[in-house]
């Protein structure tokens, strides 16, 4: 039986005859793929065999750099493999990923109206232009903010980086507004995160953090376990709450992955990062 992997391979070498197939192909092969990563729980073999799917992405897009449904996929695609990649330790490569992630991001921006200088855009004509949109544009801001925030991960805090920040906020608010249950609340992790990991003397609001994070979990049952490590990770840590940090974690180590397999990969990432930071809670609490 021909496998995902030689399929991929096969349609690398015939992609200049399928130029003008971009959707069929998302449908017919990238979408079942890119669901079929998500139930995987080797984080190695996901790193490993990734990028052979990833290239033929890369190479669609360059194919069809306006096709919305490519745009989504390869931001989806590039985010996911960037996470995977620091749970294999990788943190180099995973900080070239995420490059491409946020390209991919915002190219899915620059195709709405007014967005297209959305880096520069001053933040009151940002707010009028994202007030302009409507829910059914609530995935292309949630995944354009959601790579964006991987890049800026892998920034090393440079003040550049972290000044943007201040513009995803905006467009995760507006996730809010047109739909607060996406991707199991992945707008209420952002600001939870973007509000509690900073002391309140600069400008850090812990009680609308811990607010975020509770409603994420609400939102997604405590299903998705990146939202309970994000939650340890920002909000218990900046409050120095042990107790806290400890149970959420612990919560991740307890879960049972096949009671969710359409989110194994996510929660397995999950899972691998809240035991090694349960392993140096002495680290963060004398």
């Amino acid at each position: 039986m021909m496998t995902i992997f030689t399929r991929i391979t096969i349609l690398l070498i015939l992609l200049p005859a399928l130029n003008g197939c971009a959707g069929m192909m998302v449908n017919s092969l990238m979408r079942p793929t890119m669901a079929n990563l998500q139930r995987q729980t080797d984080i190695n073999l996901v790193c490993e065999g990734t990028p052979s799917f990833l290239l033929m992405i890369d190479s669609m897009v360059a194919s069809a750099p306006d096709d919305k449904q490519l745009l989504m996929t390869a931001t989806q695609a590039f985010t996911g493999y960037s996470a995977a990649l620091d749970a294999c330790d990788k943190p180099k490569r995973a900080a070239t990923v995420s490059i491409k992630a946020r390209l991919y991001g915002l190219s899915l921006l620059w195709n709405c109206d007014d967005l297209h200088t959305i880096c520069n855009l001053p933040l009151v004509e940002l707010q009028e232009t994202l007030a302009d949109l409507d829910r059914g544009d609530v995935d292309l801001l949630f995944w354009a903010g959601n790579a964006w925030t991987t890049w800026i991960r892998h920034q090393e805090g440079s003040p550049e980086s972290l000044a943007q920040l201040v513009r995803i906020e905006q467009i995760m608010l507006r996730v809010l507004e047109l739909d607060e249950t996406f991707y199991h609340g992945g707008a209420h992790l952002f600001l939870g995160a973007y509000n509690g990991s900073k002391p309140p003397l600069l400008g850090g609001k812990p009680d609308l953090s811990r607010s975020h994070f509770e409603q994420a979990l609400s939102i997604s049952n405590r299903q998705f376990l990146p939202a309970l490590v994000l939650y340890a990770q920002t909000y218990a840590k900046m409050v120095f709450d042990r107790e806290l940090y400890v149970e959420l974690l612990q919560e991740v180590i307890d879960f049972n992955l096949a009671s969710q397999p359409d989110t194994m990969l996510a929660n397995q990432v999950a899972k691998h990062n809240a035991a090694k930071m349960l392993n140096q809670v002495e680290l963060y609490f004398d």
